[in-house]
């Protein structure tokens, strides 16, 4: 298994946070969410309708509704997101049987919450993600 990029952080403070947002709402801890990974920049926890023995949604700390948003001073971060689902992977077992990174941008393409997310799959998906 590879060294960890990064080493998840206890501190659950999105910076700043949309009070609506779902995903903003469990990164402060007023709703429950099983974290499974945390750093400066990223959060991951497991999702709450899974479409897979493993799915685990990667999400910015701070509020981004999509990838329509992202500005060029986000270019590290989108990067970062990746790079810590490749760590998640190799911890949740899966990286070397193989895995799913899914991104779904606008109501039309299936994003469901305004909070941009990468979904972290394992192999054998069980129904269709939206």
């Amino acid at each position: 298994m590879p060294a960890p990029l990064f080493e998840p952080t206890s501190d659950r403070k999105p910076n700043p946070f949309k009070n609506g947002c779902v995903f903003c709402r469990i990164l402060a801890g007023d709703l429950p969410g099983q974290i499974v990974y945390q750093d400066e920049q990223v959060s991951a926890f497991w999702d709450t309708h899974p479409a897979a023995d493993v799915h685990i949604l990667i999400v910015p700390n701070r509020h981004i509704a999509s990838i329509n948003e992202l500005e060029a001073s986000d270019e590290n971060l989108a990067g970062h997101m990746i790079l810590a689902a490749q760590w998640i992977a190799a911890e949740q077992g899966i990286a070397q049987s193989g895995y799913r990174l899914l991104i779904n941008n606008g109501r039309q393409a299936g994003q469901s919450i305004d909070h941009l997310h990468i979904h972290l799959l394992s192999a054998g998906i069980k129904r269709p993600i939206a």
